[in-house]
């Protein structure tokens, strides 16, 4: 019987337990994590603004595990041995036959005071601060922005950043409050948002005009302090900085002779098969994978991505070749937490619908649909 083992407990590993298991009822499946849980982070939005608690976004996987007749391995991956085979880990060695490597990425914390901002995807830890942070204010700046990979433009999470200001937003003039405070977004980009397509860009941009909130645009950021963002085209002041760094591959990659892309990520082909591995695949934001610039680095690439990765890896348990690639596909929903913006792109189309009430509940609907299958 061949056993494969999954690293990581996310979007791209549990797609891809499942898709083991259905592929073959008697196959091994190892998965390493730190915490046998899922945070399901497109709801950390609403944490800030009371739509959501912490308990409703992080769910225990002991069941799923038994359901799908996982051994599940508590352990942080640290490096990896004979080419794959075996996945190095705090807490001993894990043989495999085929490997998914599904861990995510690391946010690139460096710039100069990057302490004194809250990381928007960050946890839900994270998130209850910045809930915290916002009951405490009575008035003042908050800020909001993010930045990219300078090796990797499309190691880049701006989406949420746009959520958690117009949530804010939303939820303070439902209050009565948002007289008493300044919104402002900012970021390197003169157009931030182009992943997402021209049509999306000009959605949002007209979307903070409606709402009064400011930007600060086209500037390189040169760090942070307790109340204040720094750029090259000047400083502002801030009470609460909420800012989404670029992205790059995980700290224990360097332990290994993986492939790396410039910006750090496991290189992939289409198939994504790491180059030159044998048997070992990679799903979700810890690889650089081929495609259009814009390629998203979201929750809905990497469930593809892992399917792709399993149908390939059974394929190479059979002898056949890798045929089975994923589509190039941006798909979201942009919550202000009342409305939605619906953006939608792929290589030949690009999407961008207004702010639509309905939008905001397919969003929530999908979420509950989502989870059931790990509850």
């Amino acid at each position: 019987m061949s056993r494969v083992t999954v690293i990581g407990a996310g979007f791209a590993a549990l797609t891809a337990v499942r898709k083991l298991r259905a592929a073959d009822a008697g196959i091994g499946i190892d998965l390493i994590a730190p915490r046998p849980e899922f945070v399901y982070y497109p709801g950390t939005i609403w944490i800030p603004t009371g739509l959501r608690e912490p308990a409703d976004l992080v769910i225990p996987l002991h069941n799923f595990f038994r359901r799908m007749r996982v051994d599940y391995h508590q352990a942080a991956a640290q490096g990896l041995k004979e080419r794959g085979r075996r996945v190095i880990t705090d807490q001993g060695e894990v043989a495999n036959d085929g490997l998914i490597i599904a861990c995510g990425g690391r946010f690139i914390r460096k710039l100069p005071g990057i302490e004194h901002s809250y990381l928007p995807c960050g946890g839900v830890e994270v998130t209850v601060q910045i809930r915290d942070r916002l009951a405490e204010l009575q008035g003042g700046t908050l800020a909001f922005g993010f930045a990219g990979n300078p090796n990797e433009p499309s190691a880049m999470r701006g989406g949420p950043v746009f959520e958690f200001l117009f949530g804010i937003e939303s939820w303070l003039r439902k209050q009565g409050r948002r007289d008493k405070f300044k919104l402002l977004f900012f970021s390197p980009a003169e157009k931030p948002g182009q992943r997402m397509g021209p049509k999306a860009v000009e959605g949002l941009m007209r979307e903070m005009a409606a709402r009064g909130i400011q930007t600060h645009l086209g500037h390189k950021i040169k760090g942070f302090a307790a109340d204040k963002v720094m750029t090259e085209g000047g400083e502002f002041a801030a009470d609460l900085i909420l800012f989404m760094p670029g992205m790059t591959g995980n700290q224990w990659f360097d332990e290994t002779e993986l492939p790396r892309s410039p910006g750090g990520m496991i290189k992939a082909d289409q198939y994504c098969q790491v180059e030159g591995w044998d048997k070992v695949f990679v799903a979700g934001d810890s690889g650089s994978f081929p495609g259009p610039e814009w390629l998203p680095k979201q929750a809905h690439m990497a469930d593809l991505q892992a399917e792709a990765s399993v149908a390939n890896l059974m394929d190479a348990f059979h002898g056949k070749p890798a045929s089975h690639t994923f589509k190039a596909e941006l798909l979201c929903i942009v919550d202000t937490r009342s409305s939605g913006m619906l953006v939608a792109r792929t290589k030949d189309r690009n999407i961008a619908l207004p702010p639509f009430v309905g939008f905001h509940w397919a969003k929530r609907a999908f979420e509950w649909m989502y989870l059931r299958q790990y509850r």
